[in-house]
């Protein structure tokens, strides 16, 4: 069960929020359709329950999402860093590292047994709050298909 009280914080012009009323999923998914590398063409509904089904930090300005990430998790055992970004005018006043503080700071989040995540060139920003490879690479497997969204439509 998902028990916890969502936090805000002002950084600059910019609110930064793990309140889940606060996600703009419109924004958040025009920007993952069509910027990242990871989720291009995903359609909205998958984002919106995306969303929903997950525990999310945000950064807004002016009533508008211009970064997201959020956390695939049981809140209590693991969980699964996704869909991490800032867009590209608002990138170097260290927006994606408050984002990071909301979230590795929060009670729970704390307590997981285990995080994953994957990047493809953020390494350094992930290094400073513990990520680091996998323990028991050998361990890991995964199904991947990345034209997955593609095919959807």
């Amino acid at each position: 069960m998902k028990s916890y009280l969502p936090e805000t914080i002002f950084y600059e012009e910019y609110t930064i929020t793990s309140d889940q009323s606060a996600m703009r999923v419109t924004d958040i998914h025009r920007w993952l359709s069509t910027r990242s590398h990871w989720a291009i063409n995903i359609p909205y509904e998958v984002v919106a329950t995306a969303v929903q089904n997950s525990f999310c930090v945000g950064v807004l300005k002016e009533g508008r999402q211009i970064g997201f990430a959020r956390l695939i998790t049981d809140y209590s055992i693991f969980a699964y860093l996704a869909d991490v970004y800032v867009e590209q005018e608002h990138r170097g006043r260290g927006l994606s590292k408050k984002m990071m503080e909301l979230m590795m700071g929060t009670p729970w989040v704390k307590n997981l047994r285990r995080i994953l995540l994957a990047t493809k060139d953020a390494h350094t920003l992930y290094e400073k709050y513990g990520f680091g490879t996998l323990y028991y690479p050998d361990r890991m497997m995964e199904i991947f298909k990345p034209a997955h969204y593609d095919m959807e439509r």
